[in-house]
């Protein structure tokens, strides 16, 4: 039987643990692109210390997660035009939404917000119409 949904599981109980941590800790909402956004438009560098270490883990931990795994297949594309477009999407998607997934989804929808609830349904059918416009319209996926 496929255990794969395991790894999901403790990966959505990290992310949600992550959340409900920073909240506490720093009293803001765990929203990454919110958190990178203020060092690049400067409106967070009152905080940059505890931004950059944040950053620095979402780059840190992946790499040290490898031993856990003995196959790592992510079902990315190698087409590297693909991957940016895909980059820039996501990232003026959340600038539109004003936050991404672990700011609106995790965090939102964990606080009963409506506005997080709201984006969340939408980056999740706009992710859906993508997916069948790039991979079966399309075929670029």
């Amino acid at each position: 039987m496929e255990q794969d949904w395991i790894w999901g599981l403790v990966g959505g109980l990290m992310i949600g643990s992550a959340g409900a941590l920073y909240l506490l800790v720093n009293g803001r909402v765990m929203g990454a692109s919110g958190i990178l956004g203020g060092l690049v438009d400067r409106t967070g560098w009152s905080t940059a210390a505890e931004r950059l270490a944040f950053i620095a883990g979402l780059i840190a931990i992946p790499p040290l997660m490898v031993p856990l795994y003995e196959v790592v297949d992510t079902h990315i594309t190698g087409n590297v035009a693909v991957i940016v477009a895909a980059g820039l999407l996501v990232g003026i998607g959340t600038r539109l939404a004003n936050g991404c997934t672990s700011g609106h989804g995790v965090c939102g929808i964990s606080r009963l917000s409506l506005r997080g609830l709201v984006a969340t349904v939408f980056y999740l059918l706009g992710g859906g119409l993508a997916l069948v416009l790039f991979r079966h319209v399309l075929g670029v996926v």
